[in-house]
């Protein structure tokens, strides 16, 4: 790679628009720019969530997600590049049974929340699904791989059932949403 990004203020941008990696220049509004910054914040919130204290599989896991969000990063910034695959999508499904494994069934909906991993994967399960559905509407202007959205199709199940283990694993319970609570207040 040598000193690629050497030189970081380029004014290049100025005009509001940006440097795709095929060369091509788009506006910073386009679809393709949010659907790149969609997975961006995706793996972003990942760091946030690898930054505090984690078991080593679930710690390995997202290292290896955070690097296939990179690799999706890539694939979308060059129209027709293809970088994540079925063997991406295979994968996390086994983690997804892996770290299920054990887990109680669930008979409400879960709420966010939990001890604080599990409130950080929660949020990154909702910003895949923001990136999923910016991938949803480029797809409807462009060509996108099917693995692509596949694969945010299943992080975010990932990142679910992660939150349940962190919380089992720190002897928390899910959050239950509750759907005969009293109302409070009149």
């Amino acid at each position: 790679m040598g000193h690629r990004l050497s030189k970081i203020v380029t004014k290049t941008g100025d005009a509001g628009t940006t440097g795709l990696g095929d060369g091509s220049r788009v506006s910073k509004d386009s679809t393709r720019i949010a659907a790149i910054g969609e997975v961006d914040e995706l793996n972003s919130a990942l760091g946030v969530l690898l930054a505090g204290k984690l078991p080593a599989p679930i710690r390995d896991c997202l290292t290896s997600v955070q690097h296939d969000l990179f690799d999706l990063g890539g694939e979308l910034s060059i129209p027709g590049y293809a970088a994540v695959t079925d063997a991406h999508v295979a994968r996390l499904e086994a983690d997804v049974e892996r770290f299920n494994a054990g887990l109680a069934p669930l008979k409400e909906f879960v709420l966010p929340g939990g001890c604080s991993a599990a409130a950080y994967a929660h949020v990154g399960r909702t910003v895949c699904r923001r990136a999923e559905r910016a991938l949803v509407r480029l797809a409807a202007e462009a060509p996108v791989s099917d693995p692509a959205r596949h694969y945010l199709n299943r992080l975010s199940d990932l990142l679910f059932v992660l939150a349940r283990r962190l919380n089992h694993d720190a002897g928390r319970s899910d959050v239950l949403w509750q759907k005969e609570r009293a109302t409070r207040g009149a």
